[in-house]
């Protein structure tokens, strides 16, 4: 159970103790992606004596939380026991009692978390309650594992609008399709792969009209399993998608929203709200959306994590708009040439200073392509 230590060596610190439940709780948590939003993604862990006596996660909004689960399980061994969560615990009413309550009416007589949670109604306000029931509270530990995993969930709590993730596949040149408008397949099976996976972590998939009439997608996941089906966006403010476009005959599901300029035709519209296809109205101003806007209405609808597939022209108007806070970028070893279609539209910057700088943070190899993972510089 314990971290693996040097031959002949029996010591085992406190600190390798809880890194390594913490790591559990982390994995646990990771159970939820896709399936908590708005909520974070948060597991627990209980342990006694060393060993795990309950644990639990997240799963669904309005289902337990995972610190009630873990006591739940541990009934009433939880006295005296050792709680890990990767997310400070509420300490209000919501769709379910404060976990607070429950974590001190059990006996527990320590609390490690990985994060302070940046509601406004918990931020601090969860470990000052423990604390002045006499629990001692330890937080920070993998503090940034426990933030990357609910990125999604800190953005929209600061900003009100969703996290946004870009994901390209290209080739060496930066090109996503050959000038016939040929991509299938630029990259190789792993990166679609990962793509896919990318996808069954966002609440949404977004394209422009462009990629619904070159390319037809379905916008669905496939060759990963998935909890959720998320929604699918189609960017069209004149509304030319094809009522026998994938994205629309899928549309009976409920799952499909098209963004429209709000002065289509009312006629127009009915055609495909009649086949289960949701119409978003919004104003335009040039023929663009705000993003502002659209962040707004997209968070009404649950969607607090967006996942960006669309061309170049789709890629250029949320880097310009300043929606994209991460890149997902799969390289392939290929060179297709300026006259093939650009990964990136116009972004009418005149100075290198006005460019959109993101940072690097993962590089690998996956297949024969190499992925880059970049996070927006702020």
């Amino acid at each position: 159970m314990y971290p693996r230590l040097p031959d002949g060596d029996t010591r085992v610190t406190q600190a390798a103790v809880d890194r390594f439940f913490m790591k559990r709780a982390l994995r646990l948590a990771a159970k939820g992606v896709g399936t908590t939003h708005p909520n974070p993604m948060v597991g627990a862990v209980l342990v006694s004596g060393g060993s795990v006596i309950g644990e639990g996660w997240h799963e669904l909004p309005g289902k337990p939380h995972a610190e009630v689960l873990s006591i739940d399980q541990a009934g009433r061994r939880a006295a005296g026991a050792t709680m890990y969560v990767n997310l400070e615990p509420c300490s209000h009413y919501g769709r379910t009692p404060p976990c607070t309550d429950r974590i001190i009416q059990a006996g527990i007589s320590r609390l490690v978390a990985g994060c302070r949670d940046p509601n406004p109604d918990v931020n601090g306000k969860g470990f000052e309650t423990l604390e002045r029931a006499g629990i001692e509270v330890s937080e920070g530990l993998l503090d940034e594992e426990a933030r990357e995993l609910n990125r999604a969930f800190f953005h929209y709590v600061a900003n009100g609008i969703p996290y946004v993730t870009l994901k390209t596949a290209m080739s060496l040149d930066g090109r996503i399709a050959t000038s016939s408008g040929e991509s299938r397949w630029i990259t190789g099976k792993g990166s679609r792969r990962a793509a896919h996976r990318l996808r069954s972590n966002a609440d949404a998939v977004l394209v422009g009209v462009g990629t619904v009439l070159v390319d037809n997608p379905e916008l669905t996941v496939r060759a990963v399993r998935s909890k959720v089906l998320p929604w699918r966006i189609i960017l069209d403010p004149s509304l030319r998608t094809p009522l026998t476009s994938r994205v629309v005959v899928r549309g009976e599901d409920g799952k499909t929203i098209i963004v429209v300029d709000e002065r289509i035709a009312e006629k127009r519209a009915k055609a495909f709200t009649d086949v289960g296809t949701r119409l978003m109205m919004l104003p335009t101003e040039g023929g663009l959306f705000s993003w502002p806007s659209l962040g707004k209405r997209l968070v009404g609808e649950g969607i607090i994590h967006l996942m960006v597939e669309g061309g170049g022209k789709t890629a250029a108007w949320f880097v310009g708009e300043g929606a994209v806070c991460r890149i997902e970028a799969f390289v392939a070893p290929v060179m297709i040439g300026s006259e093939g279609v650009a990964a990136m539209g116009p972004l009418a910057l005149e100075a290198l200073g006005d460019a959109a700088r993101f940072d690097v943070v993962r590089c690998r190899r996956v297949g024969g392509d190499v992925r880059i993972t970049a996070d927006r510089c702020l």
